[in-house]
């Protein structure tokens, strides 16, 4: 049953997400904010000693996990990139923050305010890319030097390059609790590879909605990338291919000709996306929920390059193009990264 502080708590957050997005791109934008009156007109006194303050940025309730963990790893980078310590955040799904495990470990930015003295301070969006900006939260930061803190990242704080992170994350998810609980399907003497092909919200509408037109990629594009990687991969033991999406397996009769393929459109989203980090070869989609699975990954990853995260330069790291081609050099890199292992 919900209750009337959960509706009214829901009512203010619907109003001041539009508030932020109609203002975002106002010259008034950042004086909704007090953070940013504290910063003009409040000095901190440099002769008390600074205490040890935080960042936190809420996972949106409202959206998937994968635009979820794109909030939370966006309030892990940025508290690094300012200073401050990190303050854990939890999913808005339990089953999704036990099974990742990000915040064991880590001290909650609700045990700080609660327990700890500290306040919560709201700060502006801001571009990573302007230097105004960034300096703006800088002192709106410096400002509260001499005050117990716990900064909160606006929601939906960008952060494009999500790999800058990638090293904790892993440690963090592949030594989670959670990890002593899982079953894969696959089999250790098969070269497992994994596709997500994404479809569900963006099947509908799709002709008409830009959002979707965006992210979506037709069956023939996994369907070229997966047979490249068949033809071109050096590898001795037998391929197992796994197809990770919603929908009847009729939707994919393209890709039925490959030979020793299982559709998995029935597993459970936390199964799915465990399934993904531990493939030997992960083709993904043009969604944070292969993303993310890519970034906790020790296999190989094949991307679209055209995506609004970034990508980290490393071997086994290869960018495909929209029609689904990559260059021989991608093929060479490929190769070079198996033999490696």
């Amino acid at each position: 049953m919900i209750s009337f502080n959960n509706i009214i708590y829901k009512i203010k957050k619907r109003t001041w997400g539009t508030i932020v997005s109609k203002a975002r791109k106002k010259s008034y934008y950042y004086k909704l904010y007090l953070s940013f009156w504290h910063q003009l007109i409040q000095t901190p006194d440099q002769h008390k000693t600074q205490i040890i303050n935080y960042f936190t940025a809420i996972p949106n309730s409202g959206a998937g996990i994968g635009h979820q963990l794109a909030n939370w790893i966006a309030g892990y980078w940025f508290a690094g990139q300012f200073g401050l310590k990190f303050a854990h955040t939890p999913f808005s799904i339990e089953k999704w923050e036990n099974f990742l495990g990000f915040g064991e470990n880590e001290i909650s930015a609700k045990e700080l305010i609660k327990n700890h003295g500290y306040k919560k301070v709201r700060l502006p969006l801001f571009d990573e890319n302007n230097i105004k900006e960034i300096d703006l939260i800088k002192r709106i930061i410096a400002s509260y030097l001499d005050k117990k803190v716990v900064f909160v990242a606006e929601q939906d704080q960008f952060y494009r390059d999500q790999f800058g992170v990638m090293e904790q994350i892993k440690q963090k998810f592949h030594n989670a609790t959670a990890r002593k609980n899982d079953r894969l399907i696959y089999s250790n003497k098969n070269f497992n590879i994994a596709i997500h092909v994404r479809r569900g919200d963006i099947v509908v509408g799709k002709e008409t909605n830009a959002n979707h037109l965006m992210r979506w990629q037709d069956n023939s594009y996994f369907e070229k990338v997966l047979s490249t990687m068949i033809d071109h991969l050096k590898i001795e033991k037998p391929i197992a291919i796994y197809l990770f999406s919603q929908g009847k397996q009729k939707d994919f009769q393209s890709i039925e000709k490959f030979q020793n393929i299982h559709f998995c459109l029935d597993m459970s989203a936390q199964d799915s996306f465990l399934h993904m980090v531990y493939a030997d070869l992960l083709i993904t989609s043009k969604s944070s929920f292969s993303y993310k699975p890519a970034l906790l990954s020790n296999g190989i990853k094949v991307c679209p390059r055209d995506f609004w995260h970034g990508y980290p330069d490393n071997e086994d790291w290869i960018l495909v193009e929209k029609d689904g081609s990559f260059s021989r050099n991608s093929i060479m890199k490929l190769n070079h990264h198996i033999l490696s292992l």
